[in-house]
């Protein structure tokens, strides 16, 4: 395994606790779970932990806060503070329902270097739908207008869904107005409650390469920074629309939160090759979307676990992919979305679902 494997982001579900309870939610407890939340002793362990694995490696990665929902969890800024003396950069990833003025001075004060806020769609109509609560999106605004006037910055998330995915330009408009830094937009991958959702309101492959093409048109603005998150075929759609463009030599990309890394260091999907995700249990996963355990930090260092686990060695070698993705020209750079392949087959090695691309190579392979 290679010893230079670099972790920029580290995804931490703080909390199985939230106020929402929504469509196309991840997390599989309810709230009742919420005893089982890491401690704040053994929270900050896991903060010393990955700041442990920081120094091993060329940069230190952003540990993202995330749940449930982080502001259930009422020592949250006192680990953020602790991230902060450990040399960690902090982002924070909430439904904004819960930040009124004092919270939103306490996440600027705080020096959390992004907010990533989840609208789904441009609308209230689509976001409360999905979201299943009346009023969330108008309280979510709120919040946003609170980050916005403390200088906050933030990002908008946005999963595409048949609900809302017509909506793709007004919220990218929206985005703009409430004075956002990037919109992340995130392809529906099949776990937790989206499950159930995606039987009536995941995309066709089809739709979702129609509406990758379309993204790239927002990306070529240039207004605002666009990435797509478990879409990693978008790395082979952004070069077919001559949108791609190379690193400045010798550079190297620092982990800004959320950033897109164009530098040909990382595939599209980076489950378990830059990302890992830290259940609230300490269980750790390749990505919040794949349920394969490869150990648990109250039992095993994070750095032991990122350096010698089989199951991320194995998904790290886009040699060993499966099907049309293990003979694609774009594999190096896309790597198919892992979690998606499991959803679909159970084995996380297998073609990506949802990419209507079929490579020269496959074509005849029976």
């Amino acid at each position: 395994m290679k010893q230079n494997q670099i972790l920029r982001l580290l995804f931490w579900e703080s909390t199985i606790r939230c106020n929402l309870s929504c469509a196309h939610c991840r997390r599989l407890e309810s709230d009742e779970a919420v005893d089982k939340d890491l401690s704040t002793g053994q929270a900050k362990d896991l903060i010393n932990q990955l700041a442990e694995l920081g120094k091993s490696q060329a940069i230190m990665p952003v540990l993202v806060f995330s749940g449930g929902e982080p502001l259930c969890r009422e020592d949250l800024f006192e680990l953020v503070c602790e991230a902060r003396e450990a040399g960690i950069t902090t982002a924070l990833a909430t439904n904004a329902t819960l930040i009124d003025e004092q919270s939103a001075r306490q996440i600027k004060n705080s020096g959390i270097a992004r907010v990533a806020v989840s609208l789904d769609g441009a609308t209230a109509e689509a976001h409360d739908r999905l979201r299943q609560m009346e009023g969330s999106f108008e309280n979510a605004l709120e919040g946003i207008g609170h980050l916005h006037r403390q200088g906050a910055p933030f990002q908008i998330n946005v999963t595409l869904t048949k609900r809302n995915a017509e909506q793709l330009e007004d919220v990218y408009e929206l985005a703009k107005s409430l004075g956002a830094v990037a919109l992340h937009i995130f392809v529906l991958v099949p776990v937790g409650c989206g499950q159930i959702l995606a039987k009536t309101d995941m995309l066709s492959p089809q739709e979702y390469e129609q509406k990758l093409v379309e993204i790239c048109g927002l990306e070529r603005r240039g207004e605002l920074q666009v990435k797509v998150t478990c879409g990693p075929h978008y790395q082979r759609v952004i070069r077919e629309q001559g949108l791609y463009k190379a690193p400045d030599a010798g550079k190297e990309a620092q982990p800004v939160p959320g950033a897109s890394d164009r530098s040909g260091r990382s595939r599209g999907c980076l489950a378990g090759v830059g990302v890992l995700f830290v259940s609230h249990q300490g269980d750790v996963f390749p990505c919040g979307y794949l349920p394969v355990k490869c150990g648990n930090i109250l039992q095993r260092k994070l750095l032991d676990i990122w350096r010698n686990s089989a199951d991320l060695a194995r998904m790290r070698d886009s040699e060993r992919l499966e099907g049309k993705c293990g003979v694609c020209g774009y594999r190096h750079l896309c790597g198919g979305c892992r979690a998606r392949a499991y959803a679909a087959t159970g084995n996380y090695m297998a073609e990506e679902p949802f990419c209507v691309y079929i490579p020269p190579e496959a074509v005849g392979r029976g």
